[in-house]
């Protein structure tokens, strides 16, 4: 195993786990449904983070640029797993600790995602032009 895939893929899932775990376990909020619906969201996006991150391998960015387009496994159906799935995980955060002012951060956080992933796929069009277009025809946000 080389040291790519175990910063790209071992060292989150295992942070991730943990981290959401001692959440579940120890954080604010009352245990009920709620906190395990919580857990069971937080562990789907979680997972979906971190294979799209695997799957974008030495293409992903922190700020937006066009190094390759990539258009398979998760990529193949949703344009932007990582922002989709990382709500998901952050819905299940909220759910877990149950504050009343997250619904509202989760909220403001999915507005900079969205515009975000715009500008992300303005570079992406003007570098890939008609291939990029033709994907995006074919997959969901």
């Amino acid at each position: 195993m080389d040291r790519g895939t175990i910063l790209r893929f071992w060292l989150p899932l295992v942070a991730g786990l943990w981290g959401l775990g001692w959440v579940f376990q120890f954080g604010p909020g009352p245990h009920g449904l709620a906190r395990l619906i919580g857990l069971l969201f937080g562990l789907i996006g979680l997972a979906g983070v971190i294979l799209s991150r695997y799957t974008l391998g030495r293409s992903f960015s922190v700020a937006p640029k066009a190094t390759a387009l990539v258009t398979s496994g998760i990529y193949s159906r949703i344009r932007n797993p990582i922002y989709v799935c990382g709500a998901i995980f952050l819905l299940g955060l909220v759910l877990i600790v149950w504050m009343p002012y997250l619904p509202i951060v989760l909220l403001v956080l999915v507005l900079m995602q969205i515009i975000r992933a715009r500008r992300e796929a303005a570079v992406l069009e003007a570098k890939f032009g008609d291939a990029y277009r033709e994907y995006r025809k074919g997959t969901w946000f």
